[in-house]
């Protein structure tokens, strides 16, 4: 959603922004080139590969100074800017998180992420996490499998599934994605066109492996936080950027794939956009709570049916912006 992120972020020259997922680095370099000459994107992202291989394909931007990259989880997105010195003096125009993983990632057997090719079963975005997804299959529970399935996967089969795996591992342990497919996909009829039957379990399970709602919650607050700044106009101006580019309200832009990961991103922003947060039944406000955002997507913003054709894996991805609310 290309075109979407960047009129929703609206890039301007000289602009300071957080690319929180770097991915691929698709959304940093139109962003870089959107924010020329001279702004610049703070690159965040868990996984050291990604980071290489950005680094590698926009290795001018580095050396320039215009973007810097940094290893770290977006929930620790406060201290990565403070570590990093990323903005010090002056406000952040906008922040992205696209929640999906690249298809780098996914096309790479040797991470685990995918089913279409035999890989082992790790999952792991930052491969320095303790735990694998077959660490998981192995050793979790028959309940504690069944609610990731469903909690996360919305898997109708969690418990059929958890069952199996139990049943199963006392004969041998799971070490590879495509032998905990074939187990998901054992006696299940395939209609043309629809997902393999692994999907949401999968799906499920990276999800558990890198915390991924965890994270989401903790770094939304982080976002307002960073974007507000001090609400001090600039002394002066950045070079080479006009007086109103420095004052314009900061923007966030997340994409989401999931209904969880959407509704996290809803609720927060439609909360912080109110200037009273009490219980209905209270006749009085008692909280104090000022608006902190403006939401700019009162719906999300889904891909055309262009896109979709050109990327399958784009169908279920769900865009919201929100800019700081100038007077909270």
């Amino acid at each position: 959603m290309m075109d979407e992120v960047l009129e929703y972020l609206q890039p301007v020259p000289g602009g300071l922004y957080i690319d929180g997922t770097l991915g691929g680095g698709g959304h940093t370099a139109a962003i870089l080139e959107r924010s020329a000459p001279d702004g610049k994107v703070l690159g965040i992202d868990t996984d050291q590969l990604a980071l290489d291989r950005v680094g590698a394909r926009l290795v001018e931007f580095v050396e320039s100074g215009r973007l810097i990259l940094a290893h770290g989880n977006f929930s620790d997105l406060a201290q990565i800017v403070k570590q990093t010195g990323f903005g010090a003096g002056h406000p952040l125009q906008g922040v992205l998180l696209d929640l999906g993983f690249s298809s780098d990632q996914m096309d790479t057997p040797e991470r685990g992420f995918s089913f279409g090719a035999d890989g082992p079963l790790d999952m792991r975005l930052d491969q320095s996490l303790p735990l694998t997804a077959a660490d998981i299959v192995n050793g979790a529970s028959e309940q504690e499998l069944a609610d990731i399935f469903w909690r996360y996967g919305d898997e109708s089969r969690s418990r059929q599934l958890a069952r199996r795996i139990v049943h199963m591992r006392t004969q041998s342990e799971f070490t590879h994605t495509a032998q905990l497919a074939a187990l998901m996909a054992a006696g299940v009829p395939r209609k043309p066109g629809a997902i393999h039957p692994a999907t949401r379990a999968f799906q499920a399970l990276r999800i558990a492996v890198n915390h991924e709602l965890e994270s989401l919650e903790k770094v939304m607050p982080q976002i307002v936080d960073i974007l507000e700044g001090d609400k001090k106009p600039l002394q002066g101006e950045i070079e080479n950027q006009s007086a109103t580019e420095t004052s314009r309200a900061g923007r966030m832009v997340i994409i989401s794939f999931h209904s969880l990961e959407d509704r996290i991103v809803k609720e927060f922003t439609r909360r912080e956009a109110k200037d009273c947060i009490c219980p209905p039944r209270l006749p009085v406000c008692m909280c104090g709570h000022k608006a902190r955002l403006h939401i700019l997507t009162n719906k999300p913003v889904v891909p055309g049916e262009l896109e979709i054709e050109q990327n399958p894996r784009a169908r279920s991805a769900k865009l919201r912006a929100a800019e700081i609310a100038i007077n909270s």
